[in-house]
């Protein structure tokens, strides 16, 4: 009895157990940090924007960048052509732009 009382608690529990969301919340001017799902906890965000990011593309030889999204490790992901060929590509915050994927 005591055993089914415990699992039914540890159940209830699970189910019924608080949610926790997580927000972007800024310490300190210039420092964010990060909570958001499919980053960890305190990840630190750098300032880079995508128009900053499309520019090194186009720097690159890209054209039609589009689509860009900033990831956890603040590299940009989108999409852009390159020799007329359309591409994903994954721009650095420190300006390097890498193809990604076939």
């Amino acid at each position: 009895m005591i055993k089914l009382n415990l699992v039914a608690a540890a159940v209830m529990l699970a189910v019924a157990g608080p949610a926790f969301s997580q927000t972007a919340t800024t310490l300190s001017p210039g420092t964010n940090v990060v909570g958001v799902p499919g980053c960890h906890f305190g990840e630190q965000i750098d300032g880079t924007t995508a128009d900053q990011a499309a520019k090194h593309a186009q720097a690159a030889g890209y054209t039609s960048v589009s689509g860009l999204k900033k990831s956890c490790d603040n590299n940009w992901h989108g999409q852009a052509m390159l020799n007329g060929a359309p591409v994903n590509v994954m721009i650095t915050p420190d300006g390097r732009v890498v193809p990604e994927g076939s």
